[in-house]
């Protein structure tokens, strides 16, 4: 038993190792200042020549995960940011350190008013409810697999799997509990109305065979009630992919929808 559970501790530290590797070496390439921003990780990287409006992309969470968009990008000239909100799930606490932080990155850096906002998974539940409260400062967003409904992840009141640790986390997160969650409309599926009259285009990726954030369950719904806003918002579904890999390949389809975003 002792050897077992030497084994899984080994195998364990293996990985995060190897994940801190990934993430660190996913733009190695560049300048990045790691930093704490009250009393949470922060991070930014630099291009290697800044474009002139100094365009950036906020990253919502797993830093260095799937990176070839903000790579592509950086060589765009924009810069890359990301202060970690984990256990918040897109709650008000996490909006305010994100409009906080906004504030840090325009007076510190001098970025464009304008941000283009960049969500994988659970990292869809903020960059819907920050961009929500601030449409003014948003170009456009990118969401990945991303969670609208708490109740399909990490409840997994429906057909998705749920995560029973995460979905207790969340309700107090959110001062809800099993029955008030019910009727609680502070989703993207809901809050994205306003995003959508403000005329920001959206563009989400999605595996059509998602079992952890099930496309029916999430993008599906919030599509639904974009197009009813008369919002612009894109799809683009992979075939036979499950939750994971996110991303794209070739990124190049994204970074385009980005920059038409900006020059409009």
């Amino acid at each position: 038993m002792n050897s077992l559970i030497k084994t899984i501790a080994i195998i364990g530290f293996s990985f995060l190792v190897s994940q801190s590797f990934a993430q660190n070496s996913a733009f190695s390439e560049y300048e990045v200042k790691e930093f704490s921003f009250q009393g949470h990780a922060a991070k930014i990287v630099f291009p290697k020549e800044a474009n002139d409006t100094r365009n950036w992309i906020w990253r919502a969470r797993f830093w260095g995960h799937e990176p070839q968009l903000d790579q592509a990008l950086l060589e765009k000239g924009f810069h890359v940011v990301y202060v970690d909100v984990a256990g918040l799930f897109g709650n008000p606490e996490a909006v305010q350190r994100w409009n906080e932080f906004y504030e840090f990155c325009r007076k510190e850096y001098k970025l464009n008013p304008k941000v283009v906002l960049e969500g994988m998974s659970r990292g869809g539940l903020i960059i819907y409810n920050w961009a929500t409260e601030n449409t003014d400062k948003v170009y456009s967003i990118y969401a990945d697999a991303p969670v609208c409904d708490i109740k399909s992840w990490p409840g997994g009141l429906f057909a998705g799997q749920g995560s029973p640790n995460d979905w207790k986390k969340c309700l107090e997160a959110y001062g809800l509990d099993s029955a008030s969650v019910r009727d609680f409309k502070g989703i993207p599926i809901y809050k994205s109305v306003a995003i959508a009259k403000a005329k920001i285009p959206v563009i989400h990726v999605y595996g059509e065979s998602d079992k952890v954030v099930p496309f029916m369950e999430n993008t599906y719904l919030l599509a639904e009630e974009f197009r009813k806003a008369g919002g612009q918002i894109t799809l683009i579904p992979k075939p036979g992919v499950g939750h994971h890999p996110h991303s794209l390949k070739d990124p190049s389809l994204l970074v385009d929808f980005i920059l038409k975003s900006i020059e409009k």
